[in-house]
């Protein structure tokens, strides 16, 4: 004979001569909770505010002895209840804000951020750990080591290595060794200091750009013509030199295609661009001294008889303007970026 689950078992008892006796919501729920860890089933009840959790082990603590009678009536009310349920929605504000996170204007998430801070119910370190490496950084950097110490701790082994590498030397020794004082930290310290850094998030204006300066004004430039880019980046080498050199890493242009694309990707970006456009911007490469040494390195990774077939076209094509030549360069370039959104292949970084 089969094993029967406790469900089952209570659902399908024989009752003959019981009659169930009256219960409270708060009974119900510990019986049903009871039930279902004897079943084994996983009860995420630390999601719980605490004072539920404290609640209902009190409740389970004056139970006593449930005769099957009334086991089998709250079995019933609550699957009856499961079976007409239609909708749920998140309980509380801080599960309700992560539902419309990115379908709601920045200054009204982070106002709910704010308003979700002070809940006794928000564990802070769900979001900290969400957060990249970029926003995280800069929220630790003037922290006490202690205070970085607990934050790494409260991130994957991974994430925190990550963030530990790119502190300063000094920092992250200091950082280091503080780990060795927060063995005693209590839960609601801990609790504190994630608010804390939570607050100090959420107290900065929203961001007009999605992205920084350095990827704004290097997408520009990407789709300028090489005198405009050049000149601008003679201007930024006089007035900011390190701004200059991060726009200059931001920037993807025809030339770094052998450095920043794989042999192999090749030929999935030619056929993403029209034979018209590529001749234009292969006779225009083949004319240029500084580039015609790019275009033989990207030859040198096509079939033999792709290289006959463009080398004819561009023979045909002639000499290119410099307009037209840009228009070429660009749309190439245009395509590569494309592609590299949509996750069909991925630039590798200079010097890999």
């Amino acid at each position: 004979m089969q094993d029967e689950s406790p469900v089952a078992f209570a659902r399908n008892a024989p009752v003959a001569g019981l009659l169930p006796r009256s219960t409270t919501p708060t009974e119900k729920a510990a019986i049903i909770v009871r039930l279902m860890l004897a079943e084994g089933a996983p009860l995420p009840l630390s999601g719980l505010p605490e004072h539920h959790q404290t609640r209902l082990a009190e409740q389970m603590a004056r139970m006593g002895l449930v005769d099957r009678a009334t086991l089998a009536a709250v079995v019933d009310d609550f699957l009856t209840a499961l079976d007409a349920a239609g909708l749920t929605f998140p309980d509380g504000l801080d599960d309700a804000l992560a539902l419309v996170d990115g379908h709601i204007s920045p200054n009204a998430a982070s106002r709910l951020r704010r308003m979700a801070a002070s809940t006794a119910r928000t564990d802070p370190w769900e979001r900290i750990a969400t957060l990249p490496p970029e926003d995280l950084l800069p929220l630790i950097a003037e922290e006490a080591a202690e205070t970085a110490a607990v934050t790494l701790s409260k991130l994957p082994v991974a994430r925190a290595a990550d963030l530990l590498s790119r502190m300063p030397g000094d920092r992250a020794r200091r950082v280091a060794l503080a780990m060795s004082r927060t063995a005693a930290i209590a839960p609601e310290t801990l609790r504190r200091i994630g608010l804390s850094l939570l607050a100090q998030l959420d107290q900065r204006p929203p961001r007009a750009f999605s992205t920084g300066p350095v990827d704004r004004i290097g997408a520009i430039l990407n789709v300028s013509p090489a005198t405009t880019r050049d000149d601008v980046l003679a201007g930024l080498d006089e007035a900011d030199a390190s701004f200059a050199e991060q726009v200059r890493r931001a920037i993807f242009t025809f030339a770094h295609i052998p450095a920043r694309i794989a042999p192999r990707d090749l030929p999935r970006i030619l056929r993403a661009v029209d034979a018209p456009t590529l001749t234009t911007a292969f006779a225009a490469a083949a004319a240029d001294p500084a580039l015609s040494p790019v275009l033989e390195q990207i030859l040198a990774a096509l079939s033999p008889r792709m290289v006959q077939q463009l080398r004819e076209d561009m023979a045909a094509r002639g000499s290119v303007t410099p307009r037209d030549a840009d228009a070429a360069f660009t749309a190439i370039t245009t395509a590569i970026r494309n592609l590299e959104a949509s996750g069909e292949l991925t630039l590798k970084q200079e010097g890999e």
